[in-house]
């Protein structure tokens, strides 16, 4: 058995969020996610093409957007992402969302495959492509 604490936790800065890998330590057939979300305008959707995501929303409110379909989700859920499903979170204005995130898949750098569908915030609550550059 392992503990994790907390304040052992080293967060990334990422685009649009905080992560941290609380098993980065452990020897173990999954992969876990402690993510923070600051509210954007918009986040660009991804997808998992080895597995499926389990999501437990820790703190916060907004919306995930899974596929095509927006779902509004506030602290206290859970969310079920199925494999290779395009998905995004973003805050609504004025709230922090805090994500536990869950891979049974041992590496997530190998498992996160970035699309240029772009889930909005705003006005609407639209999805759009990206800006090609």
């Amino acid at each position: 058995m392992t503990v994790i604490k907390r304040n052992a936790l080293k967060f990334a800065d990422l685009p649009g969020r905080q992560s941290a890998d609380p098993l980065v330590d452990v020897e173990t057939q999954s992969s876990a996610r402690l993510v923070t979300l600051g509210h954007t305008e918009g986040r660009t959707a991804h997808y998992h093409p080895h597995s499926e995501e389990v999501m437990y929303v820790v703190k916060g409110r907004g919306h995930i957007w899974i596929d095509g379909q927006r779902h509004r989700v506030e602290a206290g859920d859970v969310v079920h992402v199925g494999t290779g499903q395009a998905h995004a979170t973003v805050p609504e204005s004025g709230s922090d969302m805090e994500l536990m995130c869950f891979f049974p898949h041992p590496d997530l750098s190998c498992n996160i495959v970035d699309t240029n569908i772009v889930v909005t915030a705003g006005p609407g609550q639209t999805t759009e492509p990206a800006e090609e550059s």
